[in-house]
């Protein structure tokens, strides 16, 4: 072996697959809130606070383990565009998955809902109550999810190119499970 790592940690990975699950869900849920006005409203919503908080502490988490254990290269033969575009859009993914919960959170301060988290813990208000502050932090939220709906279907996209066009072992070195092909490369 010569030192350099193809793979992304483990608790890299863990954290990646998690939060693609939770982001998901809550992208999902809140396209659930914003579309309807019958009782479920009220269950999503308890559903998103709280899990957004979640997203909030998993990125930290997340963003503290990139800081310190790096990411593997890139492949040599890669495009210098394609590589640009990889580094902006990962760190896109960092601002929004770290921005989308505080706005969110400001949103509701502003607004004066409470934010209760599982086991009935409430989080204080990190704005003042505004009418106005409140509409444009909704609109931002609002906008920005489109923006990183976006952005994870470029995302899937540009794995989905990796793993079955390119084959260069950039999937790979996200993917939960080792592949055949990285098997046989360390044999």
């Amino acid at each position: 072996m010569n030192g350099v790592r193809r793979r992304f940690t483990a608790l890299q990975r863990m954290l990646h697959w998690f939060m693609a699950v939770c982001i998901l869900a809550m992208l999902f849920i809140g396209v659930g809130m914003v579309s309807t006005v019958m009782p479920k409203y009220l269950t999503l919503v308890s559903i998103h606070k709280p899990l957004g908080i979640a997203i909030l502490v998993l990125a930290l988490l997340r963003l503290v383990a990139r800081l310190r254990e790096g990411a593997p290269s890139l492949p040599a033969d890669l495009p210098e565009p394609m590589k640009l575009a990889a580094h902006l859009s990962h760190y896109a993914f960092y601002v929004l998955m770290i921005a989308m919960p505080l706005i969110g959170l400001g949103m509701l301060s502003a607004a004066a809902y409470p934010v209760v988290l599982f086991g009935g813990v409430h989080l204080p208000a990190i704005l003042p109550q505004s009418d106005s502050l409140h509409t444009l932090l909704w609109n931002a939220h609002f906008y920005l999810a489109f923006v990183f709906f976006a952005l994870i279907l470029l995302h899937v996209a540009a794995a989905l190119f990796h793993a079955l066009v390119r084959r260069d072992g950039v999937f790979e070195a996200m993917a939960s499970v080792s592949t055949r092909d990285e098997v046989e490369a360390a044999e």
